[in-house]
């Protein structure tokens, strides 16, 4: 197939904002694409592999720029220009190739073929001289590629495809394509999604209408499927009405999630985002061979880090330095323990346990678990339709430095990659400071040409100094409601009384004059604006100065009536994060 065929289906995709439209056309490109051009599904959702597959393109803005100036003939500093003008690499690459000034006699039509053959290579490159050859592979691509397609070869690159279809659209699509939109048959394709997590191989099965196909598709161990997320409940009066009683009532851990894959004496590690790190936990590995009884199975778990003198639980920041880190894996462990927590059975024996009640789930999950606390147990739990009950298992969660709790229907299934109305969790309410703006980054898309991602900072301990805290992005608006000056200076002043955000242009005005230097997309900005934030909790960080992150920061107004000298100091950040948990307030 040609390149440019999908480059003009992404083009009409992207030209609405209604999901039956997006559909509907997909759904028609679905229906003439042959078996043999089947690993386009991928890039139809900007990648080259199925979702389980570890390998990804993992082409930097940077060398995304090099590619562009090299293949167009322009200076690198412009092309940097452009992209904190435009904001979208994949634009900016449209542009320069309408204008480009070196011309190649060995520019080929593409083929959505090459781009996938080029693109896979592209994870394979290691060792001296890789910049180089990867800078090769994709001139090879882009000194072909017309204006258009040259957008979304770099779009696809750098991992930012923007034409708005998740899975979901494509499940959707599939259904409509081969067989009218039927309900019943969109849920078995997901279903079939969930379990493979590849859609070039249920496009297949789709494509020919071999329905009982689909449901022979089974987990495999060893090859990772998406966890099951949860909805969020104010209350735990709200989470009975929802779910009925009684339900189950577990720690909501702080840690990280791990999906653990057995079969035989191999074990496997994954993170809630697929990323095998096996090597990174020798211990858990051989916790699990030791006291998880079964000669294969899926589990779903939550890693909590704890400190081995004190015996007190850590929070997740203490430990997800384990997750990347490659090297001194030993001295590692040492340091920074974990005890595993598990409660959910995806698969055992070779039979899955997705369709059994979480009822039956958990009880043989406890009869195959053998605890040992501090290594691997299962998750802490309570079965009620106590409220009173439930509100004293919320506290002693937070007492044990965990986040809050999670509330599960007895019934319901297990849903791969799905937010469930079936599983609910609490957390305590959110807190808030005041905070002065000192970085910032030219936004990408609908925020291009303005300022997002604004760095917050608190008072250092000596005069004039600021100590980077966190990056806030959320409770700013993109576009204003006001519809004339008059209106626009009204809400204006509304807001600075309910505390309703700003929107990143009107950000943009007040903190372009205070820019103190720019690298890249990157600015320093003198400390003058003054915005109140929300946040669930305070962590410790090695990312900011400060020595502390805001964990889930949302902007919620700016300060005019406050001065730099009454903003957050450290030592209010330091005894709020001594302080959070010690509320065991039930919110």
């Amino acid at each position: 197939m040609r390149y440019l065929k999908l480059v003009e289906l992404y083009e009409e995709i992207s030209g609405t904002t209604k999901r039956l439209e997006k559909t509907e056309i997909l759904s028609k490109f679905l229906r003439y694409l042959s078996s043999e051009d089947r690993d386009v599904m991928y890039l139809l959702l900007g990648d080259i592999y199925p979702e389980y597959d570890e390998r990804r393109i993992g082409i930097s803005n940077q060398l995304a720029i090099k590619a562009i100036a090299k293949s167009t003939g322009t200076e690198e500093k412009k092309v940097i220009h452009e992209w904190k003008v435009i904001g979208d690499l994949g634009n900016v690459a449209e542009k320069f190739t309408l204008h480009k000034k070196q011309h190649t006699l060995h520019s080929h039509i593409l083929t959505t073929k090459k781009v996938i053959e080029n693109l896979r290579k592209l994870p394979e490159l290691v060792g001296k001289g890789t910049v180089g050859k990867k800078l090769g592979l994709i001139n090879e691509l882009l000194t072909s590629a017309n204006p258009v397609e040259a957008k979304y070869l770099v779009r696809t690159l750098i991992g930012d495809l923007r034409i708005g279809i998740q899975e979901s659209t494509v499940r959707e699509s599939m259904a409509v394509a081969f067989f009218k939109k039927d309900k019943e048959i969109s849920e078995k394709i997901q279903r079939a999604i969930d379990r493979s997590n590849d859609l070039a191989v249920v496009f297949d099965i789709v494509q020919k209408k071999k329905l009982k196909e689909l449901d022979k598709i089974a987990l495999q161990i060893g090859k990772p499927i998406k966890a099951m997320l949860a909805q969020k409940a104010v209350t735990i009066k709200e989470g009975f009405e929802k779910l009925g009683t009684p339900c189950a009532v577990e720690y909501k851990y702080d840690g990280f999630r791990l999906l653990i894959h057995k079969n035989n004496d191999e074990v496997k590690l994954f993170t809630r985002s697929l990323e095998n790190v096996t090597k990174q936990f020798p211990e858990v590995v051989e916790y699990v061979k030791k006291y998880v009884k079964g000669s294969s199975f899926i589990l779903d778990s939550e890693a909590v880090g704890f400190n081995r003198k004190t015996k007190k639980y850590t929070d997740f920041q203490a430990i997800s330095q384990r997750i990347r880190r490659k090297y001194h894996i030993e001295k590692l462990q040492n340091e920074l323990p974990v005890e595993v927590n598990v409660f959910d059975i995806l698969l055992y024996n070779g039979k899955s346990q997705l369709d059994e009640s979480f009822e039956k789930r958990t009880k043989l999950l406890r009869r195959i678990v053998k605890n040992h606390t501090y290594k691997i147990i299962s998750s802490k739990q309570i079965i009620t339709g106590d409220e009173k009950k439930t509100k004293e298992f919320y506290k002693q969660a937070l007492r044990d430095n965990q986040e809050g709790v999670m509330m599960k229907n007895l019934k319901a299934e297990y849903k791969p990659g799905r937010r469930v109305g079936h599983m609910l969790k609490i957390k305590p309410d959110e807190r808030d400071l005041d905070l002065v703006i000192t970085g910032a980054e030219w936004g990408t898309g609908k925020r291009s040409g303005w300022l997002s991602s604004f760095i917050l900072s608190c008072k250092g301990k000596k005069k004039g100094e600021y100590l980077e805290i966190g990056k806030v992005g959320t409770g700013v608006k993109e576009k204003s409601q006001a519809t004339s000056h008059a209106s626009a200076e009204a809400s204006s002043n509304e807001r600075r009384k309910s505390g309703e955000s700003l929107t990143f242009e009107e950000l943009t005005k007040k903190l372009s004059p205070l820019i103190i230097s720019e690298k890249g997309k990157d600015v320093k900005i003198k400390p003058k604006i003054i915005v109140a934030v929300t946040y669930q909790e305070i962590q410790k960080s090695p990312n900011y100065n400060s020595g502390w992150a805001l964990r889930f920061p949302r902007f919620t107004a700016l300060r005019n009536d406050k001065p730099l000298s009454e903003i957050a100091d450290i030592d209010e950040v330091i005894e709020d994060f001594k302080l959070q948990k010690r509320n065991y307030r039930y919110g």
